[in-house]
């Protein structure tokens, strides 16, 4: 049954939280505490270890050293179970209840304590009582799949309150909220912390967010705590500056020329389009990536880069607006991107740009598979003719060039390409991509996860194309990378493309105060 009475508030505490995954420190040394009744802010780039921090709070990460301490005691929390029996409640950025269900039949089988035979009307009288002391007014009866997604985001956080957490973790709890939902949220959780009831620990890249909810806040940047303090006496600049450190622009060697302004390869105008839920929508008014010349597109996961490569990709349709290459509408089917010499190479290679349990060969072989004739030599050109027979002895000889080319390591042509490293099919998709000549190169996340030799390789091989007179669209979560490698740069935000500046002007903590919604 639920709580007869509010639990109270309690401090948490890490002590040289450190986890390691190999030789990569994801989280090196952090010490934090949030207060009884406190509501921090945890800020960070993508990939600076505040996941990694709240899961080893959790139970889900065992740490490879450093400790937790629960109001003021030290605990070994090794699962989650182990940390909601100590009072201990995350709310996820991906929504865990169960869509057939009813809001009370998820409430109910959530308990550790659920009976084998549920006395629903008991539940049901207990559950009314319950939800006569919490913040929010939700239909219990309704099953999950017919809520919106600022319900579903209520229903987590009931339900981590009906589990008696006292303190609440929440990550990016606005990502699926409108900004009206997302300030009754967290407005409704700062009252509740105000009253001692619960403490909080939420996971934000939102300036606006921090400002108006939380009391304190810390900032990770590459796995280390880099400060922090009282909210109201630290400026978005200092906040922004915390978050993204001293970082001098690279320049890379290899890059050669400058950006042919006279010819518009891409060109987006007026463009409108959303995810499958609705709930992620772009709106990016004007873009353009003229030959050789490399756009970086810098922002916060989430806030429309991915739609925005799913529409240049053919994933998702455009619901208004132009996509023009080369001055020719672009909709990104295969025909046209054979013919407007568009090459596209999304993020997670294996998953999203390969059939996994086929060979290195046959993986090489689908951008040309079909065609043949001009160039025997290139074994099935794009540029040949159409045909519907497979020419085996030509995949394979064009596979084994492409491998030596381009320096992909597999124990054979024909091993399944899911065999190979990250490095090596990133590679692989590459030397297919990147053989014939290309016009227009979008780019997401391309290094994600691989080692630094691979990483090198492949920035490279992205700027040998753009030496070579390509337009390269790089959409990146990896804000050194953009700066590296971009002519220029957009960041988007929300959406929309809030910000523009030359690579050469280009200043880190400005970027990062518009990747955190201050436009």
């Amino acid at each position: 049954m639920p709580p007869e009475t509010p639990p109270g508030a309690i401090a948490v505490e890490t002590i040289g939280m450190t986890k390691r995954f190999g030789a990569f420190a994801a989280l090196d040394d952090v010490s934090m505490k949030i207060e009884a009744g406190g509501f921090h802010a945890l800020l960070g780039e993508n990939g600076a270890g505040k996941s990694t921090l709240v899961k080893c709070i959790m139970g889900f990460y065992a740490p490879s050293s450093g400790s937790v301490l629960v109001a003021g005691r030290e605990v070994a929390i090794t699962n989650p179970k182990g940390a909601q029996g100590r009072g201990l409640g995350m709310v996820y950025q991906h929504f865990t209840l169960v869509p057939s269900l009813t809001g009370l039949e998820n409430l109910v089988v959530a308990r550790p304590d659920v009976p084998a035979v549920i006395d629903w009307r008991g539940e049901r009288a207990a559950l009314a009582a319950f939800m006569e002391r919490m913040p929010f007014r939700l239909n219990l009866d309704r099953p999950v799949a017919e809520l919106a997604a600022g319900e579903k985001q209520k229903l987590e956080i009931i339900k981590q309150l009906y589990l008696e957490a006292r303190f609440l973790i929440l990550d990016e709890p606005t990502s699926v909220l409108t900004p009206d939902e997302a300030g009754e949220v967290l407005g409704l959780l700062r009252a509740m912390a105000d009253r001692g009831e619960i403490s909080v620990l939420m996971i934000s890249h939102k300036f606006r967010e921090v400002e108006a909810f939380a009391r304190s806040v810390s900032v990770l940047r590459r796995g280390r705590l880099v400060g922090g303090g009282r909210v109201g006496e630290l400026s978005r600049d200092d906040m922004a500056a915390m978050m993204m450190g001293a970082r001098p622009v690279r320049v890379v060697a290899d890059r050669t020329g400058t950006p042919d302004t006279a010819r518009d390869v891409l060109r987006i105008a007026g463009l409108r389009a959303s995810d499958a839920s609705g709930l992620r929508r772009i709106a990016v008014e004007g873009l353009t990536v003229h030959a050789r010349e490399i756009v970086g597109v810098a922002g916060v996961s989430g806030n429309g880069q991915k739609e925005l490569a799913d529409v240049l990709g053919g994933q998702i349709r455009a619901e208004g607006g132009q996509v023009r290459v080369g001055g020719e509408a672009y909709d990104g089917r295969r025909a046209q991107s054979r013919a407007q010499r568009v090459r596209f190479i999304p993020e997670e290679p294996l998953r999203n740009a390969c059939a996994p349990r086929m060979s290195v060969t046959e993986n090489l072989a689908f951008r040309a598979f079909d065609r043949r004739g001009e160039g025997a030599s290139r074994a099935g050109s794009p540029a040949g003719r159409p045909t519907f027979w497979l020419d085996g002895s030509a995949m394979r000889r064009r596979a084994k060039d492409l491998i030596a080319r381009f320096g992909v390591k597999t124990a054979s042509s024909e091993a399944p390409i899911a065999t190979l490293s990250g490095g090596n099919v990133q590679r692989a998709v590459l030397a297919r991509e990147l053989t014939d000549p290309v016009d227009l190169l979008i780019v997401a996340n391309p290094c994600f996860g691989l080692d630094f030799s691979a990483v090198a390789e492949i920035r490279t091989r992205i700027m040998a194309a753009r030496n070579a007179g390509a337009a390269v669209l790089l959409i990146s979560e990896d804000l050194d990378e953009i700066l590296e490698l971009s002519d220029r740069i957009v960041v988007m935000s929300d959406g929309r493309i809030v910000y523009e500046v030359s690579g050469a002007q280009a200043d880190a903590q400005a970027i990062g105060r518009h990747m955190a919604g201050h436009h």
